[in-house]
């Protein structure tokens, strides 16, 4: 088997031609199969997704659990990751984030093959995602003091090695400081300012900037086809941060709930929501990124919509029986 001579491995777009090169000129496959593969990755991802959103939301009303379902089969989801390219396997190491953060210490592995597939495609996220195990550990209660020293000590050394990794594939430079950090934002916000999707976001304030990045564009906003189907999914996502934000705000999180890694969840997604919304003018492209991160968060918030069908004496064992 040899690969074309000007065909490198390297992390981001160059891996994805490395890999394409492998499965066209290694294995023989034709520019579909490429594609179907790829597709295979998006399909394992969107299970993960489902099989997360199924397991919050199995003692929820059946109008919970068809908004979860209607959630996995927005067009957008199944439209981005399924094409061949670095959007279908980001999808997969994010649904396994997810997957494995629900019984993480059954499941470490799986979070280790999330993290490096997602360093092959876009190492900037797979920093965050180490970030996020770090800060997991150190902010999770329930954790003996012994294993959080370990496990965190473990998970920063992981970040260490790829944060910088991440700012060199952006560009900022391994050696950069916040000040460097600042002015590649700033020169990132007006990037991609041509074409239907661009918006000014330099002016804009970081909430707004957020808004923007993960809503928009809005129902009013759609001009053709494409932009109103993206404002359908929109509005959904909007109609569930809404009610989600207002169930963590009016009441406690359910004790059957806790032992999910909830920590890394939210670290990872606000912060990928919080930097990806800083740095990108163009609705387009933001459209495609943001479910690098928009699933989890849209897993803790369907999580606290709603009430248990079942009495609380009840859940342990229904939830043993669902574990299976």
């Amino acid at each position: 088997m040899s690969l074309h001579p000007d065909i490198d491995f390297a992390f981001g777009t160059d891996g994805v031609r490395f890999v394409v090169s492998f499965l066209s000129q290694g294995m023989g496959l034709s520019f579909l199969g490429c594609s179907l593969v790829f597709q295979l990755f998006g399909f394992i991802g969107l299970l993960a997704f489902d099989g997360a959103l199924r397991e919050v939301t199995w003692d929820k009303s059946r109008n919970i659990r068809l908004l979860a379902t209607l959630i996995v089969f927005l067009p957008s989801v199944s439209f981005w990751s399924s094409g061949l390219g670095k959007d279908a396997l980001s999808f997969c190491a994010m649904g396994f984030a997810l997957w494995a953060a629900l019984r993480l210490k059954q499941r470490w592995l799986l979070l280790t093959i999330a993290i490096l597939l997602m360093l092959l495609v876009r190492p900037h996220m797979a920093g965050m995602l180490g970030l996020g195990l770090a800060g997991s550990f150190v902010f999770q209660r329930g954790i003996p003091l012994p294993q959080r020293v370990v496990l965190g000590g473990i998970a920063l050394g992981a970040a260490v090695f790829l944060v910088p990794l991440g700012l060199n594939y952006a560009g900022v430079g391994e050696d950069a400081g916040a000040e460097d950090v600042m002015q590649y934002i700033e020169g990132r916000q007006g990037h991609n300012l041509k074409g239907g999707g661009a918006v000014d976001i330099s002016s804009m304030s970081p909430p707004v900037q957020m808004f923007t990045y993960l809503f928009r564009p809005t129902l009013i906003e759609a001009r053709n086809l494409f932009s109103l189907a993206a404002a359908l999914d929109n509005t959904i996502l909007l109609f569930l941060f809404v009610a989600g934000g207002w169930a963590l705000i009016k009441k406690p999180l359910p004790a059957h709930l806790l032992a999910h890694n909830r920590m890394f969840l939210w670290i990872y997604s606000l912060s990928a929501w919080l930097i990806l919304a800083m740095t990108t003018a163009n609705l387009g492209i933001a459209l495609r990124q943001k479910w690098m991160f928009a699933p989890m968060l849209i897993f803790l918030l369907i999580s606290v919509i709603g009430r248990s069908r079942y009495p609380a004496e009840s859940d342990a064992p229904a939830i043993e029986g669902s574990n299976r």
